[in-house]
């Protein structure tokens, strides 16, 4: 069996449905101890079901990636219950309710969606490097989007995706000369219990979507399943990517193809 994570502990955000819970359960699967992030525990029932049987070990924890006292406490419990962390996955994410426009999204909903997907994996870095250098190094992948790179959803949305892509580069820079690796995971359209409604929401709010890229979401003619993006995430994890950093991997079922931006990691 196939063990690329054996003796790993791993701290992944955002586990209660999507991407987030499929990594959970493929880490485990791969030997990984996972501790499982989201807002309440019991969000995350099923994910620590899924880890189980997959014969994994697993612990939830109850927090808020925009507090520093719960990213604080996330560390804590799992260095005492799992051990030392040697991968981040800062998967939780979130987004403007009804896609409101540039014009008309609310300042505390646009404050919010930057909070949680930028200064959150911030924080994360900030608490969980420390204990990772403890262990020798690691691996940190931030999940970003295509909407880091065009116009795919809402301004926050967008501008905070952006900004992570930034964050992952300069934490790459600084991280490297202590065995730490920093990249970006970018998906495409994904059925995760965020991204099912994106294209209605956007047609509500009027947004631009007739005859649009957000029309065809890549050359397959489908969205992705959560697991397509969590292979990518666990060769990331794993020592078989060991010479990347800093770099962005785009897995969108070739939708920036269609866009004529570059598509190749970094």
């Amino acid at each position: 069996m196939d063990m690329r994570l054996a003796g790993k502990i791993a701290i992944i955000t955002g586990t209660a449905g999507g991407m987030g819970q499929a990594a959970a359960a493929l880490f485990a699967r791969h030997g990984a101890a996972v501790a499982c992030i989201d807002l309440s525990e019991d969000a995350n029932a099923e994910t620590m079901a899924l880890v189980a049987a997959e014969g994994g070990k697993a612990i939830s924890i109850a927090a808020d990636v925009t507090r520093t006292v719960d990213v604080v406490r996330i560390v804590a419990r799992t260095v005492s219950e799992l051990g030392l962390p040697n991968i981040l996955l800062n998967n939780a994410g979130a987004d403007t309710e009804n896609k409101q426009s540039i014009l008309k999204i609310d300042e505390a909903a646009f404050d919010r969606v930057v909070e949680v997907n930028l200064k959150g994996p911030w924080l994360m870095i900030k608490h969980v490097a420390p204990r990772m250098i403890e262990a020798g190094g690691g691996s940190i992948i931030n999940t970003a989007s295509i909407g880091a790179f065009i116009a795919a959803s809402s301004a926050g949305y967008c501008a905070s995706k952006a900004g992570l892509v930034g964050l992952t580069k300069v934490a790459a820079v600084e991280l490297a000369r202590h065995k730490i690796r920093v990249n970006a995971l970018c998906p495409g359209a994904t059925e995760t219990p965020m991204a099912r409604h994106q294209r209605t929401e956007m047609q509500t709010a009027g947004m631009p979507t007739s005859n649009s890229i957000i029309d065809r979401m890549g050359v397959m003619g489908r969205m992705a399943d959560p697991l397509e993006m969590a292979n990518m995430a666990l060769f990331l994890a794993s020592d078989e990517s060991s010479f990347a950093t800093g770099a962005n991997f785009i897995n969108d079922g070739g939708w920036l193809a269609m866009s004529g931006l570059p598509t190749q990691a970094g």
